[in-house]
């Protein structure tokens, strides 16, 4: 446990709580804001146990009220679990555990965040294919694709594959992966202490998501060898140039905007008559106009640079539904209340 001047305000107002009982900590709790008790939460995770002394304090320091000789207090996940619901109801609890898991989610890892993709990937070069999937699990989505795009093919199918069927990781497994690495990479990284659920299908479709238009072309065309199914699940979760269609007409302006007319030119060379609609309902008459004399002057083009164009334009679909800008109907029963 840390010393009372190396505590963050978070981390204090989360040994106080401890040292409450679950009603008087949860009124206090109810106090913050979500985003407060999430944070506060968090700590409370991670703290589990504190030190009596780091305790008495804290507490000296707050309302100086006097608490010499108080043992350690409860904490971990149960008892953060517990204060949220006292605090927010069962149901605003169960979100607020879900968002805080997500947050520490990959914290094995990051020793990692600031790598370079080619560091990362030297770093897991001869493990098995579990392993690295375990690990690239844990990366961000963005970093974890740079890495992918730097293996080779059959190696980068094995762990594409062992991503979308891994479940739950132990601590322990976890625990054991991070340290060897750890210790090859040469950085010290204090251990967590969590459970976490990390892979399946859609990890991985982020991480494809993420990656440039020829990568993702050859990683589904050797799934589509080996796991044709998986292959299409992944292909059904996964944004594209059509899904154009999928938005609201406001939606559709906003990402248009900020296309290029030559790349929505190239990007609407081959594509169905309903996205051209689309496309052409939702720009200006002037850019109209100007998109006509981009699309005349066009011409024959590769596929592979259409396809480039399409990924350009996907890509900020992507960012642009991440970011809660623009929403994205899944599928036709995918209603949107607003």
């Amino acid at each position: 446990m840390k010393t009372l001047e190396a505590l963050s305000g978070s981390q204090k107002v989360a040994v106080v709580l401890m040292q409450l009982s679950k009603e008087t900590a949860a009124a206090v709790l109810a106090q913050l804001s979500e985003a407060e008790a999430s944070e506060v939460a968090a700590e409370i995770v991670k703290m589990r146990r504190v030190d009596p002394d780091v305790a008495d304090e804290v507490m000296g320091e707050f309302y100086d009220i006097a608490v010499t000789g108080r043992t350690g207090a409860r904490g971990g996940k149960d008892f953060a679990n517990e204060l949220l619901e006292a605090s927010f109801g069962s149901a605003r609890a169960a979100g607020l555990m879900n968002r805080l898991e997500s947050s520490l989610a990959g914290k094995s890892f990051e020793f990692l965040d600031d790598a370079e993709p080619g560091q990362v990937a030297a770093l897991l070069d001869g493990e098995m294919p579990a392993t690295i999937a375990l690990v690239l699990a844990h990366l961000r989505s963005r970093q974890a694709s740079a890495v992918m795009t730097l293996m080779a093919d059959g190696i980068r199918t094995d762990v594409a594959q062992a991503i979308a069927v891994m479940g739950s990781s132990t601590p322990e497994a976890v625990g054991i992966v991070a340290e060897i690495l750890k210790a090859r990479a040469g950085t010290v990284m204090s251990g967590k202490e969590q459970s976490e659920v990390v892979g399946g299908v859609q990890p991985l479709v982020d991480i494809i998501n993420r990656s440039d238009a020829a990568t993702e072309r050859a990683l589904l065309d050797s799934l589509d060898e080996r796991d044709p199914d998986l292959a299409e699940e992944i292909r059904s979760r996964m944004l594209t140039f059509a899904d154009l269609v999928k938005l609201e007409p406001r939606d559709v302006q906003l990402v248009l905007r900020g296309v290029d007319a030559a790349v929505l030119a190239l990007a609407m060379k081959g594509a169905s008559e309903t996205v051209v609609d689309v496309v052409r309902a939702n720009v200006s008459e002037r850019n109209r106009d100007i998109l006509d004399d981009e699309i005349a002057a066009v011409g024959a083009v590769r596929s592979s640079a259409v396809e480039e164009a399409r990924a350009d334009i996907v890509r900020q679909i992507r960012e642009m539904e991440a970011a809660g800008n623009i929403v994205v109907r899944r599928n036709e029963d995918d209603d949107i209340i607003y």
